[in-house]
């Protein structure tokens, strides 16, 4: 029976895994449909890229920093349990993998390759890593404290804040470091637009990551004995609130809509697993109608040119959905409880500066040694040709 049981949870987290692996080709075509043509093929190699550089850091350096554990032994050791800490492993690198892809939503088009896979390693290996075991490892005792200080440690079950908030405020510093895209903004005020390549494959990489996402949920249980149905029915809630907000508060926006369900999802992971999925639909509602609003808000108003909107979606829902466990999860709300308020402002602040620090002192030290973006020519001829000499389309693409 120790056996079925010990395979039977390798199983149910390879699967987990491998939903999240999958999420990764949505980070790729949500990103590809989103920036202009001249960038797609940067958008697909940076993605597989960056997942590869994630896992080496991780690997080496990264799982031991959260969780104090290596896999420097034998491989006969690493069988224990029928290797379920090296597919554990594995499931927790599609999420630490995650931060990059976020990132790289942000900073499109402009930036230079080398410089970000170099921040890849470095933010995968330390300032993930770093938060994570506070978060889910009981590091520095600061869950500790939280539990006899308010009487219940931050609960986030998927990762709302220890993987979204992280990556979305890890971006901002990097997105205002590098600047706007050459001609976003002029000088007299105006906006030029610039349109989405494809709405099709926007939409297939919004798709890709819903879908995706009830394994990044679901199986963030680890185990098979822990699965809950509940978390699958308010990943499902949150989903739809997220996509109808977003569909009326964006004015039927395909950009929009389908950010919308990804809104909800990012905001439900943290109390997924305590949340009535009445609860869950609100929650998700609230992180679709939070996305348009701050989206439009930082690309009009404040000229902050985050491509797909990495900060609003990542930053702020995660932020929200960490907050929002602890409203939603409580009792008296119909949640499970177990959750307290202060504990969950407290460490969603707490990411929030780990994030800000860590990705300034990172992507400053970068842009100050070897700059961070595309001279103006190379971004007028687009990322496609300039690094990896091959555009999308066989034709030559015009620059309009």
């Amino acid at each position: 029976m120790e056996a079925l049981k010990s395979g039977s949870d390798v199983l149910f987290i390879l699967l987990g895994g491998i939903m999240v692996l999958a999420m990764h080709s949505g980070f790729a075509f949500l990103e590809l449909g989103t920036v202009r043509k001249k960038s797609q093929v940067n958008a697909l190699v940076k993605i597989l890229t960056d997942f590869s550089v994630s896992t080496i850091a991780y690997f080496f350096i990264g799982y031991s920093v959260a969780y104090g554990t290596n896999f420097f032994a034998g491989a006969e050791t690493l069988l224990a349990k029928n290797g379920f800490e090296l597919t554990k492993f594995f499931f927790l690198l599609t999420f630490a993998a995650a931060i990059p892809a976020i990132v790289s939503g942000g900073i499109a088009e402009r930036a230079k390759f080398n410089p970000q896979l170099a921040a890849t390693f470095l933010i995968v290996a330390f300032i993930y890593p770093f938060f994570e075991g506070i978060a889910w490892n009981q590091a520095f005792g600061i869950q500790a404290w939280l539990k006899a200080t308010y009487g219940e440690e931050f609960h986030d079950f998927a990762g709302s804040v220890v993987v979204h908030a992280m990556g979305g405020w890890i971006a901002l510093p990097a997105v205002i470091l590098l600047g706007a895209r050459y001609g976003r903004y002029t000088k007299e005020g105006r906006i030029s637009a610039h349109p989405p390549s494809s709405i099709p494959f926007l939409a297939l990489g919004a798709w890709i990551l819903t879908v995706g996402w009830f394994g990044f949920n679901v199986m963030s249980a680890q185990t098979i004995d822990k699965i809950s149905g509940l978390v699958a029915m308010n990943s499902l809630m949150a989903m739809v609130g997220g996509t109808l907000v977003a569909l009326v508060a964006g004015k039927n926006d395909p950009g929009f809509v389908h950010n919308g369900p990804l809104a909800g999802l990012v905001a439900v992971c943290a109390g997924s697993d305590l949340m009535h999925p009445i609860g869950a639909l609100v929650v998700g509602g609230v992180a679709g109608g939070l996305f348009v609003v701050m989206f439009t808000l930082t690309q009009n108003r404040w000229k902050i040119d985050d491509v797909l909107g990495v900060w609003p979606l990542h930053g702020l829902c995660g932020a929200w959905g960490g907050i929002a466990a602890g409203i939603f999860g409580s009792r008296a709300l119909g949640g499970v409880g177990g959750v307290a308020f202060m504990p969950q402002l407290l460490m969603t602040g707490l990411a929030i500066a780990v994030a800000l620090l860590g990705s300034g002192l990172v992507y400053g030290v970068l842009k100050s040694v070897v700059g961070l973006r595309l001279d103006q020519e190379q971004e007028y001829n687009g990322a496609d040709l300039s690094i990896h000499n091959i555009t999308a389309t066989p034709e030559r693409e015009s620059n309009w």
